[in-house]
């Protein structure tokens, strides 16, 4: 009983790691999506502006941005749907340290492929975040230039 005991205290510390991953992917998870809202509200003001803009050339900038937040919507979507996969597998990884423990299962080859598994995902979901960021950067600078004129 007491060695037992023992190994589920270890199974517990190796698997406080991986849960405090999971802390910090849900805080990308609300960062993305708290852009996520404000892109879309964004597209839907726009949507509506699309129908009183007269000028032609208006117009147009306007349809560039609103293609331009689709895209952004996109990505950031792929993002918030790699981060939450990542997650999921690093809820696997907890739930074989676990199950491998309890019935006396060898994981080790399951549990590493699962966090390298993970891992990927994010590094994924990290990328796509950054290049939504980076798209919208530009946008903005594409902005401004039109203003500096």
């Amino acid at each position: 009983m007491e060695a037992s005991l023992i190994n589920l205290a270890n199974v517990i510390q190796i698997a406080v790691a991986p849960v405090f991953l999971l802390a910090g992917i849900a805080g990308f998870l609300n960062v993305m999506s708290g852009r996520l809202g404000r892109i879309v509200d964004r597209a839907r003001i726009l949507e509506k502006r699309m129908f009183v803009i007269k000028g032609e050339e208006q117009k147009k900038s306007s349809q560039y941005e609103l293609r331009t937040l689709w895209r952004r919507i996109r990505m950031i979507n792929w993002s918030i749907g790699m981060c939450t996969a990542s997650a999921l597998m690093v809820c696997a990884v907890v739930v074989s340290l676990f199950i491998g423990d309890i019935w006396h299962l060898q994981f080790e080859t399951l549990v590493t492929g699962l966090f390298v598994f993970a891992m990927l995902l994010l590094i994924t979901a990290l990328i796509l975040f950054l290049r939504e960021i980076q798209l919208a950067t530009r946008t903005l600078q594409l902005g401004r230039e039109s203003f500096d004129d």
